[in-house]
């Protein structure tokens, strides 16, 4: 009986720490997939403060007059990315704040080279 008694409590104990270690697997994928989704919303926090501070430095600079494709375009990017941002598609988002960023460094560097032109 005692043999028994201690393949019965060994199937027990096995039973339990299976389940234990499935516990822990849920825990650790859900927390892993909630991390997961968090970044993205980082990634495109990041992105969305980059491209809105070059297009304020774009403005700034008078690209509305002096490089208005570039700029407009990157303005237009950054309301869609805006939009994205609402959809929680962040990665979306974060793609059009990149394209925003990009088209204002553009017209940033399309205004020093007239600038630097106008000097010669």
């Amino acid at each position: 009986m005692r043999g028994w008694l201690d393949f019965v409590s060994l199937k027990l104990v096995a039973a339990r720490a299976a389940m234990q270690t499935g516990a822990l697997a849920l825990a650790l994928g859900l927390g892993l997939t909630l991390s997961l989704t968090g970044c993205g919303s980082v990634y495109y926090s990041v992105s969305m403060n980059a491209a809105q501070s070059r297009i304020e430095q774009a403005r700034a600079m008078g690209a509305e007059t002096a490089a208005p494709y570039e700029y407009y375009y990157a303005r237009e990017h950054m309301r869609q990315a805006e939009v994205e941002a609402a959809d929680a598609s962040y990665g979306d988002a974060a793609s059009y704040a990149e394209t925003a960023e990009q088209y204002a460094q553009k017209a940033i560097d399309f205004i020093l080279a007239s600038r630097k032109g106008e000097a010669k």
